[in-house]
Parts: structure tokens; C-alpha cells; sequence
């Protein structure tokens, strides 16, 4: 099993971004997932998640600005990021609670994607 972010970069502040995350490979089912981000110098924190029933949770930081969303079809999960600040700079990194074919329940990371926002 894969995951693969993309669709990180470069913008303004004030300005919009929508990150991806495929998963690929041996997969039964996707349940719970996640982003979260890692700036220089700080842990990784927990961004948004979002469950299967599409129930949604997100960090104070990005509520009212970030919207986690999935197509259970493309085995993606999407993180749509408006009003975007400085301080959103980051490597944003998916996580995926996956049930593989066989029955076994693993979590995956994604290699993350850069998101820098200038000032």
C-alpha cells in the first residue's frame, strides 16, 4: 500500500491550496484519515481527520479555514486550505487507517508535500 501526496506550493498569503492523497495497492477498505503537518524545528501536529461516515475534526489553528474531505471511490483524501498564513508553512503528511485485502488493519504515511506560504 502507497500513499501519495501532491499538489503542495507556493503562495501568497491570503491565498488557496488543495492537497491530495491517493492511496494505491492492497486495499479492502480506508477508514479513518488524517493530515498533519511539520514545520521546521516543531513536532508534527494533527491537522484535520476525517472518518469514514465523513464525520470531520479539526485542529483550532485551521478550523474555519481547512476543509478535509474524501472520495471513497479514488481512495483520496483532500485537504483544501484557504486564507492561508505564514505560519501554515509546513510539510503536510497524510495518514490512512487501511484495511488490507486479507483483513489486517495497517496505518500508512504519505511522503508529504510542501506547503510555504510568504508573507
Amino acid at each position: 500500500v502507497q500513499l501519495q501526496a501532491s499538489g503542495g506550493g507556493l503562495v501568497q498569503a491570503g491565498g488557496s491550496l488543495r492537497v491530495s492523497c491517493a492511496a494505491s495497492g492492497s486495499i479492502f477498505s480506508l477508514n479513518t484519515m488524517h493530515w498533519y503537518r511539520q514545520a521546521p524545528g516543531k513536532q508534527r501536529e494533527l491537522v484535520a481527520t476525517i472518518a469514514s461516515n465523513g464525520n470531520t475534526i479539526y485542529a483550532d489553528s485551521v478550523k474555519g479555514r481547512f476543509t478535509i474531505s474524501r472520495d471513497n471511490a479514488k481512495n483520496t483524501v483532500y485537504l483544501e486550505m484557504n486564507g492561508l498564513k505564514p505560519e501554515d508553512t509546513a510539510g503536510y503528511y497524510c495518514k490512512a487507517d487501511v484495511v488490507r485485502v486479507g483483513g489486517r488493519r495497517y496505518d500508512y504515511w504519505g511522503q508529504g508535500t510542501q506547503v510555504t506560504v510568504s508573507s
